[in-house]
């Protein structure tokens, strides 16, 4: 296997489950804490944004890189 390949594959993969593991200590917090409903989407928008905001950078950037014709 190419190693630029697996480096791809490996930051999918470990990244989108460091991101669940942080989706699972949110939710694990308001739940602990007694939070309630608008606690916990407090919480989940406040401490999930820069979840948010890593996974958006690349689809972002893929979507103006396809709409300026630059292939991939």
């Amino acid at each position: 296997m190419d190693p630029e390949l697996f480096e791809k594959w490996m930051m999918i993969i470990l990244v989108g489950g460091l991101v669940a593991f942080m989706a699972f200590i949110i939710w694990d917090l308001a739940k602990k804490s007694k939070a309630g409903k608008l606690g916990t989407a407090i919480l989940f928008l406040g401490l999930g944004l820069c979840l948010f905001a890593f996974i958006a950078k690349p689809v972002i950037g893929y979507i103006v890189e396809m709409a300026r014709g630059i292939p991939h």
